[in-house]
């Protein structure tokens, strides 16, 4: 990438609530990254002022030189920018209630981007997301799309699949285990060395070395160290031992639906109904204290929301625990976190620009990585991230306990993106049945016809 003096760069979905977050990573950065200008643009134009102020706001505070504006049309955002970075949500929040809901209803675990709320998800926003990467391509055919979308690796290869953006995919998940991991063994990053291998939020940890030595054997036989793995207990340390793999979070709702699905019926509620009664609450307070300029309350009102929520996070599908309990919330500041959503993006761009190569698990184009899956599938794998170069590490044969539920996903990765992109019922029907969470033809009738209206 030829490196201009001083780089623009976009967020299309930035009225969302994590934005904040990114405007202090890329002030932060702004000297390695060359981070003149960030501009947010979101449909909500309410929402997206809220967050240019507060993004403002933070950087007035960490007296930084980033510029934050809001984009007068997605064009405006796009045009120039040697980063996009990509976080929608089509159909709000609300319609991520809503399918939790109708999930549950049916006797699925309700969750965002597994299970049916996942292919609501997917249906709802592939196409979507796939004229805003033809923008891209179009207007600044140069700059890396950094896809923050979930279902992350679904859209990241509907995109790469149908345009000719450079498009990679990150999800924090993968980082945070391996975050969780250093810290649990009292050691540096660099001297722990894990492999990854999977899809996103399909990912397991097979091999653990400890400044180079091998420990995959002695962890896994670990109690301790297993239990502190995960935010809440969520698998049994004999599963784990069973698969002689580590699961990420997500993993839960494939080998726990039924615990999941029992802790929501308890308790009456979805993560997603109380992030929307969280956001609610969140925009009316920001919108009152920026009005009345009372900027530093408007950042500690921030602080303690992301606290709250990530401090929640799995609890209520885990051990059935409200995410509105504030009981326990936590004093970390949740901005100079060392690992998180803001983080795993600005280490991608330091990286794609050549500030500071680095090993880092994204979503992109298998390559051969993964044997039994097809060359320019997206996976999700340890990478080679230099300049304007992104290389997957060679991860070999899939392990046999995971690899049928592995290219099983990826089959319903593949048909869901085509139901999306034809609007064709029988293909989304034909995707459910193929989906492992769902994987049964009558239902997914029913599914549809109340998943559908809010696609």
């Amino acid at each position: 990438m030829n490196k201009p003096t001083r780089r623009k760069i976009a967020f299309i979905g930035g009225g969302g609530v994590r934005t904040p977050l990114v405007v202090f990573g890329i002030n932060e950065a702004a000297e390695a990254l060359g981070a003149e200008e960030l501009v947010l643009f979101d449909p909500d134009q309410e929402r997206v002022g809220i967050m240019v102020a507060l993004g403002q706001a933070i950087v007035a505070r960490e007296g930084g030189s980033l510029r934050v504006r809001r984009a007068s049309s997605i064009e405006d955002a796009i045009e120039g920018s040697s980063f996009v970075l990509n976080s929608i949500r089509v159909g709000g929040i609300q319609a991520r209630t809503q399918d939790e809901r109708t999930s549950i209803e049916h006797g699925y675990p309700g969750q965002e981007t597994t299970g049916p709320g996942g292919v609501a998800m997917a249906l709802r926003t592939v196409s979507t997301a796939v004229e805003q990467a033809k923008l891209v391509e179009r207007l600044s055919p140069q700059a890396w799309l950094i896809n923050f979308t979930n279902p992350a690796g679904l859209i990241t290869q509907a995109i790469k699949h149908n345009t000719d953006a450079k498009v990679v995919g990150i999800c924090d998940t993968p980082t945070e285990m391996l975050h969780r991991i250093n810290t649990t063994l009292g050691a540096r990053p660099d001297e722990v060395r894990c492999e990854y291998v999977g899809l996103n939020h399909l990912g397991w940890i097979r091999r653990i070395r400890l400044r180079g030595e091998d420990v995959t054997d002695r962890l896994l036989g670990d109690d301790t160290f297993l239990s502190q793995l995960y935010s809440v207990p969520l698998f049994e340390h004999d599963l784990i031992r069973a698969l002689r793999l580590i699961p990420t979070e997500y993993l839960f709702f494939y080998y726990s639906r039924r615990r999941a699905l029992e802790n929501q019926r308890r308790q009456g509620s979805t993560r997603g109904a109380e992030v929307e009664q969280l956001n609610h609450k969140l925009l009316v307070s920001l919108a009152q204290l920026l009005k009345q300029g009372d900027q530093a309350a408007a950042i500690s009102t921030y602080v303690d929301y992301l606290n709250t929520r990530s401090g929640s996070y799995m609890k209520l599908e885990g051990e059935g625990n409200s995410a509105l309990n504030t009981g326990e919330l936590s004093n970390e500041d949740p901005f100079r976190a060392a690992s998180g959503y803001h983080r795993i993006a600005l280490d991608v761009m330091n990286a794609l620009c050549g500030a500071r190569p680095s090993r880092i698990v994204v979503n992109t184009q298998n390559l051969g990585s993964i044997a039994e899956v097809e060359s320019n599938d997206i996976v999700e794998v340890s990478c080679q991230i230099s300049e304007d170069a992104i290389t997957p590490e060679p991860c070999g044969a899939l392990p046999e306990d995971v690899r049928g539920l592995v290219l099983a996903v990826k089959a319903y990765e593949r048909a869901a993106i085509d139901a999306a992109l034809s609007g064709s019922v029988l293909m989304a029907r034909k995707a459910m049945l193929l989906y492992p969470a769902i994987g049964e033809w009558e239902p997914s009738k029913a599914l549809l016809e109340r998943l559908i209206v809010h696609c």
